[in-house]
């Protein structure tokens, strides 16, 4: 058996900081998007827990039912999540019914452009919702995505007080000193917030004059927004925030825009029940040094309120305190969970036991402890799993629920053991006194050594390695042992599985005098990396050799190209008629293509033009061209008609070495005593005519593209030039653009070849340049063709 001989590291080698720069981009992003993930997933996980409350259904159940509701609703999953966690009834799909012209009405049926645009447009807010922590924040992000959507000038958030008034509690675009001067708002008459809110219905403020007559308006001067909604958002039994959107715009509101405000709406009541409205039960003495108390101690608990139905069950609890290590599904902690709901901070408890040991608890029956559970807790930002006691005691009308975090002594081992197992690698240390070693159970593993045969001494473990290691390996321990100099030395094993390539790194442990007494280190199993180079190596000689095969194919086909396909230097003199012919290749890539043109005087004195594009590259399409080519030349020249050639070159193309090839062609003859060109296509552009410095593009015929079908149709159209006439013949790689439509680019040749200077029309030449992509990757081909003035001019 042979193999590569193993390398001895190359020390003070300078790292590559660039490739550690694209590595900490790449980790940077990936956390960035595991973040995203995270807060994604939770806030599905609040909404299943709500569900599972309301329905007592399972997760799987409850996720099914979003996902119903979410199509239903022509929503996404994440909008839906939302509004569930809104508390809101979105209105069934089907046809709105009669109602005020205020009330919101369900999207447009799927397929027009408004809703393709409003659906993205609350897809990418329902995204962006679940990095929103505050009020002030949900103002800025909604103000982010308004000012476009439905041209938003500045967002306000008022909350409802006990006592019927309005709290500020976020704007954005506003101003710090007109917030201040709306910060609070009594319960007065003459506030469109207030109206939203005691009607349940948007108000919308679209006309300056009348609407100043009624409401007191917001601004300074009020003419800076022109028109204003105000939209109620039901954060729980009623209407408890209202949200303002101003514009500087005049105008109304039209249909269009009130849904999908109204939709926003809907998406905010979720997060707003979640920080703009909640307010902290009221404090007495006992609650405030009850949270005193929780503040400082070292456990997660929590004290609940139950929240009862109208029947009098208990549907929910209110977290009224929380510890400052208690953290919740999507990290918030301590007191940021007060005012929260108990299954919308922790829904996996709706179908735990620890959820009946709450109502048992409440109901009288002493106190509960659960039996030790697995549950994920985000401790600095990760989510890790660990292992937990649930214990609930009554407390006063409510009650107190704490967890027990159980971390066994060995935890730190099975951490290590993990490590070592993942990583690949095992701890070693050596007692050079006493020559006794000690391994860990991962490197007798990689090693493959029966720990009945104990630790070699250190000298012998480069009788471990392959005969070709043995001395770099030695070399290395003897430096390590003698000198107490540190080692990182790869060597190879042969196992049953076959060769492995190992490493092992030591470092040594002097006495006072500097004598090594002690050798600590690892041994670490680079197999799977190495087989990776090694496989890396492979794959790029096989890619040069495959480059060598491609070039050598580009040089065969091009230079087979420019025997099949001469182009002229100078322009062609044809029945009367001036031609200049351009050929440009493909820029990018190493495939040549398979356009190709025709300009030839028949035996009657008529000039026939042939512009074609065969599809795909390489030597098969050079070999189309080539067969389509002189066929259709010789077709013509022995009397065949235009559509008669085409329906013969079909089927040609359909019997050839490639039957699954296809290719676009236009075919024109001109007879210069009428000046009347004829001309049929097969599925390619029209030519393009510019007369008197305006550029239109011939009607096409009906034609059919060569080798779609069997059963072709092909038809002849008639177009009589006048002198001065420009007519331009070419292939697609002219006027199609990547990630453009082709529409596009017809129009930018019509405009190119119609432009006049002081010197008249563009040449060939200059058109073309201003024409081509940089960097174009298909074959252009163009034929000029000039009818020439009258003899006056």
């Amino acid at each position: 058996m042979t193999s590569e001989p193993a390398l001895p590291a190359e020390s003070g080698g300078v790292p590559d900081l660039a490739a550690l720069a694209r590595v900490v981009a790449r980790q940077r992003a990936e956390m960035d998007r595991l973040q995203d993930l995270a807060a994604t997933s939770a806030v599905l996980e609040r909404a299943k827990g709500a569900v599972m409350a309301q329905l007592g259904c399972s997760p799987d159940a409850a996720q099914e039912e979003l996902q119903r509701r979410a199509a239903a609703g022509q929503r996404t999953l994440l909008e839906e999540c939302w509004i569930t966690l809104g508390t809101l009834s979105p209105r069934p799909p089907g046809p709105p019914e009669a109602g005020p012209a205020d009330a919101p009405a369900p999207r447009p049926a799927p397929g027009s452009a408004h809703d393709e645009v409003d659906a993205t447009s609350l897809g990418r807010l329902s995204r962006a919702l679940v990095r929103v922590g505050t009020a002030h924040d949900l103002a800025r992000c909604l103000l982010e995505r308004l000012a476009d959507d439905v041209g938003a000038d500045a967002v306000m958030i008022f909350t409802r007080l006990p006592g019927g008034g309005l709290e500020l509690t976020g704007h954005a675009g506003l101003g710090e000193a007109l917030a201040d001067q709306w910060s609070r708002v009594p319960p007065v008459s003459g506030i469109a917030a207030l109206d939203a809110l005691a009607t349940g219905r948007p108000c919308w403020l679209e006309d300056l004059r009348e609407d100043g007559k009624r409401y007191q308006l917001i601004g300074d001067p009020p003419e800076r927004w022109a028109s204003r909604a105000w939209l109620p958002v039901v954060t729980g039994a009623s209407a408890d925030v209202a949200l303002g959107v101003l514009r500087r715009r005049e105008g109304v509101f039209p249909p269009r825009l009130r849904e999908h405000l109204l939709a926003v709406a809907q998406l905010c009541a979720a997060p707003l029940r979640s920080f703009g409205t909640r307010r902290a039960p009221a404090e007495g003495a006992g609650r405030t040094a009850v949270q005193k108390v929780l503040d400082r101690l070292p456990v997660a608990a929590v004290v609940l309120t139950p929240l009862r139905s109208a029947s009098g069950d208990v549907e929910d609890f209110r977290v009224d305190a929380a510890t400052s290590v208690t953290s919740d599904a999507v990290g918030r902690s301590g007191r940021e969970l007060v005012g929260s709901r108990f299954l919308e901070c922790w829904p996996e408890v709706a179908h735990d036991p620890l959820w009946d040991g709450c109502l048992r608890v409440l109901a009288g029956d002493g106190s509960y402890e659960s039996e030790p559970f697995a549950r994920q807790q985000i401790v600095s930002g990760v989510s890790e799993l660990a292992t937990y006691s649930a214990r609930v005691a009554a407390l006063e009308d409510g009650l107190i629920v704490s967890w027990v975090r159980h971390d066994p002594s060995d935890r730190q081992e099975q951490r290590l053991a993990d490590v070592q197992r993942l990583g690949k690698l095992g701890w070693a240390t050596w007692n050079l006194d006493t020559g006794e070693g000690n391994w860990s159970s991962q490197v007798f593993s990689i090693l493959e050594r029966d720990p009945v045969y104990g630790v070699p001494p250190l000298p012998a473990l480069p009788g471990l390695a392959l005969p070709e290691d043995v001395p770099a390996l030695a070399r290395a321990v003897g430096d390590l042992v003698r000198h107490g100099r540190s080692c990182d030395v790869p060597f190879r094993v042969v196992t049953r599985d076959g060769i492995r390539h190992l490493r092992v790194v030591c470092e040594a442990v002097t006495d006072s005098s500097g004598t090594p007494v002690e050798v600590h280190g690892f041994v670490q199993d680079l197999t799977a990396q190495r087989s990776a180079e090694l496989a890396l190596v492979a794959s790029e000689r096989a890619m040069l050799t495959q480059h060598g095969v491609l070039e050598a194919e580009r040089l065969v086909a091009a230079r087979l190209q420019d025997a099949l396909l001469p182009l002229p230097q100078q322009p062609v003199r044809l029945a009367g008629l001036r031609v200049d012919i351009a050929y440009l290749p493909a820029q990018s890539g190493l495939s040549v293509g398979g356009d190709w043109f025709s300009a030839i005087e028949l035996p009657d004195g008529d000039a026939l033009f042939v512009v074609g594009d065969v599809a795909g590259h390489g030597m098969g399409a050079v070999a189309s061209m080539a067969l389509l080519r002189f066929t259709a030349k010789g077709m013509v020249i022995t009397g065949s008609s235009l559509t008669g050639a085409l329906a013969r070159l079909n089927a040609l193309l359909l019997h050839s070495h490639d039957p699954h090839g296809s290719a676009t062609m236009v075919l024109a003859r001109y007879s210069p005593r009428e000046r009347l060109l004829e001309w049929a296509q097969a599925g390619h552009p029209p030519p393009l005519l510019v007369r008197d410095g305006e550029a239109r593009y011939l009607e096409r015929p009906f034609g059919m593209l060569l080798g779609a079908t069997d059963t072709p149709r092909y038809e002849a159209a008639r177009c009589r030039l006048e002198p001065g006439d420009r007519l331009l013949f070419f292939t697609d790689g002219l006027v199609e653009r990547p990630e453009e439509s082709i529409d596009r680019g017809l129009e930018r040749l019509a405009a190119a070849a119609a432009h006049r200077d002081a010197a008249g029309p563009a040449p060939l030449e200059r058109l073309l340049g201003g024409l081509r992509e940089p960097g174009g990757r298909d074959d252009v081909c163009v034929l000029d063709i000039q009818v020439p003035p009258p003899p006056d001019r």
